[in-house]
């Protein structure tokens, strides 16, 4: 139901499109000369609106009395099943539901939805039609529920209505029952972020631990909104952090899915938040496969397991591989993840990159795993590695200090490396068969040796400048150990020219 009633004419007579328009307006003058000319009174629009829905649902009082006066019938409904009488409860008309009722309507009524009385006004927090339903009318029944199982109690908390919600609390409704879905009005209330709301319903004690039909808790339903408020609510009045759907989702599953790193770091820091995972999904995981970097760097800081499988037996590294996600992907390589594991294909990350043709990624994970070996040799170097991730980095370098030796590179790989040369540098420079052959998977034609020749440099220098060492000692010796010394005499020129990489660590 709309907040204002939609003025439409479909279907009408020009003379009863003018009938409903002064209902509408309650231009009393207008409808009585159409009335006197005989224009029908129950004509409908389509959808199925009367001149007697306008005027009730606008709280005009004169044109409701004038239209029963005139045989408009009271209880006539429209498409959706709502009657007048519905209708001045919805839009809180007190007065007009009163003359209504005494004018023969049914307050036993139903929508198509099921919404009685009490739900409309309860939704939108009537509370003076409440209490006239309440008080005034027989048999009504305060937990009726309507087509989804919610009664005025669940239609009140849903929709943040506090008075109301107070108000049916002191007329004794069941504050445990369920919707169809196995929802209480905890968990209508926490998914739609009603802070206030939430905090009564918790002080009347409804529980916190409730799950609905699929294994949701309050507190899943806050997190999976995302409503930050609600969730710290939740957890100072005690609500489980570690609690699992039927899924097994977590509520820091949630949070993952939803992209949000306020009520991820609300979830962590309440304490005990486990690497629970979603038939092997860990929360880690589903940061990943959404794209949230902010929240995987929350998750690596909060000792979450980088390498945990999913049901393909792909790391969250497997996951940015797959996606190109550069960023999540950075941020995993500096915080240290397993590069050998494999998926159910045998594909570590760096064949699962290589296959989508992420180049990029490719050169980024060789990067990391040059770089973690030589780590591993040399962890007498007090500045071997930067898990912040504040000057360590394996994307491609743009820096003005490397760009004449990037120069120097691209004029090697590009002009002098024979096809295979390329191949013989990076075994001498104990590059891998699995880098290599992740290189080579790049195709751009026939002279695709120099691209790949290329790249193999750069990532040779990201390990130099990495190292601290002379890049153009490095090189020559390189160059001479496959046989070309004449080249390595005229590179060396040309590399001593340029500004010398940045050195890390010179324990080498």
């Amino acid at each position: 139901m709309q907040e204002e009633l939609a003025y439409e004419t479909d279907c009408l007579l020009p003379l009863e499109r003018q009938l409903h328009e002064a209902a509408r307006r309650n231009n009393i003058s207008r409808m009585q000369e159409l009335i006197g000319r005989r224009v029908n009174t129950r004509a409908r629009n389509h959808v199925g609106r009367v001149a007697l829905h306008w005027a009730a649902g606008s709280g005009h009082e004169q044109a409701v009395r004038l239209l029963l006066e005139h045989e408009a019938a009271v209880d006539e409904e429209d498409a959706f099943g709502m009657n007048a009488l519905l209708l001045s409860a919805w839009f809180g008309h007190l007065r007009i539901l009163q003359i209504l009722v005494n004018s023969g309507a049914k307050i036993h009524c139903e929508s198509k939805d099921g919404l009685t009385l009490l739900h409309c006004a309860a939704q939108k927090g009537h509370v003076p039609v409440l209490a006239f339903i309440m008080e005034d009318l027989e048999d009504v029944d305060l937990d009726h529920v309507d087509k989804l199982g919610r009664t005025a109690f669940h239609r009140a908390a849903e929709h943040g209505q506090l008075d109301a919600l107070d108000f049916l609390v002191g007329s004794g409704c069941d504050h445990s029952v369920k919707d169809k879905e196995g929802n209480t009005a905890l968990h209508l209330a926490a998914g739609q972020g009603h802070v206030a709301v939430l905090q009564r319903l918790v002080d009347i004690g409804l529980e916190l631990e409730e799950q609905n039909a699929e294994g949701l808790t309050a507190l899943h339903t806050a997190a999976e909104g995302t409503h930050l408020d609600c969730v710290q609510l939740l957890l100072r009045a005690g609500s489980s952090v570690n609690a699992l759907t039927q899924k097994n989702l977590s509520c820091l599953h949630y949070a993952a899915l939803s992209g949000s790193e306020d009520v991820s770091r609300a979830l962590i820091h309440a304490g005990g938040c486990t690497n629970v995972a979603d038939h092997g999904a860990s929360p880690m995981h589903l940061a990943v496969r959404h794209n949230f970097p902010a929240l995987v760097r929350l998750f690596m800081n909060s000792n979450s397991d980088l390498n945990a499988m999913d049901n393909r037996q792909q790391t969250p590294l497997h996951l940015a591989a797959e996606h190109a996600w550069q960023d999540i992907a950075e941020m995993l390589l500096i915080a240290g993840v397993d590069l050998n594991l494999r998926d159910k294909q045998g594909k570590t990350a760096l064949a699962v990159a290589a296959r989508s043709n992420h180049i990029s990624l490719v050169d980024m994970i060789i990067k990391a795993d040059r770089f973690y070996r030589w780590e591993k040799d040399h962890l007498s170097c007090n500045d071997s590695s930067d898990p912040s991730g504040k000057s360590l980095s394996f994307k491609q370098d743009h820096r003005q200090e490397t760009q004449q030796l990037r120069s120097v590179l691209w004029q090697l790989a590009s002009r002098f490396l024979q096809p295979h040369e390329w191949k013989k540098l990076a075994y001498s420079w104990e590059f891998t068969e699995a880098h290599v052959y992740a290189i080579e998977q790049q195709w751009t034609g026939t002279r695709s040796y120099q691209e790949h020749g290329h790249r193999m440099l750069l990532i040779w220098l990201h390990g130099v400048a990495t190292a601290g060492e002379n890049p153009s000692k490095a090189l020559f010796e390189g160059l001479v150990a496959i046989g070309r010394r004449s080249l390595a005499e005229n590179i060396r020129k040309k590399v001593n020219a340029a500004p010398s990489a940045p050195k890390r660590c010179t324990a080498m």
